[in-house]
């Protein structure tokens, strides 16, 4: 299976890298990175190959690098249906404390314009679920 992931150095993104390496690694998949340019970070390029090369070596596969420039959610469709992908995967997603998700711009685009099948990989934090949140609120409470 041919999967393509989208990275553009925000931590959903690098946990959705994660992730997706780990599988490829169980799975034999060949795997390409689209390092994308998005308002949302602020980190230089050089820094976010860097991680993504961290992430690569961890779990000992082979991954092709490229870099996407333009509207990250129209290039990353386009780039991922022109090289003929069968899976998209993305970080964008993160649970509200009322316990519902929450997606960026770049995913909701993907998610509503590719025409391959997409995974949006939720970013994972210890307040997550409601019970965890009212948590650390009264803990905060309690420390004011």
């Amino acid at each position: 299976m041919r999967v393509l992931v989208g990275v553009n150095g925000s931590p959903d993104s690098i946990q959705a890298l994660e992730k997706s390496v780990r599988r490829a690694a169980r799975f034999d998949e060949n795997v390409t990175i689209a390092i994308l340019d998005t308002p949302e970070t602020d980190k230089p390029r050089d820094e976010i190959k860097h991680e993504v090369r961290s992430v690569i070596e961890n779990e000992d596969i082979t991954a092709n690098i490229t870099y996407l420039e333009g509207n990250p959610g129209s290039r990353l469709v386009e780039y991922a249906e022109s090289e003929d992908f069968d899976h998209l995967i993305i970080g964008g997603g993160q649970t509200s404390p009322m316990g519902k998700i929450q997606i960026s711009s770049l995913a909701e685009f993907v998610l509503l314009n590719s025409h391959i099948t997409v995974t949006l990989v939720r970013w994972t934090t210890t307040a997550d679920t409601p019970r965890q949140w009212v948590k650390d609120l009264i803990r905060l409470h309690s420390i004011l």
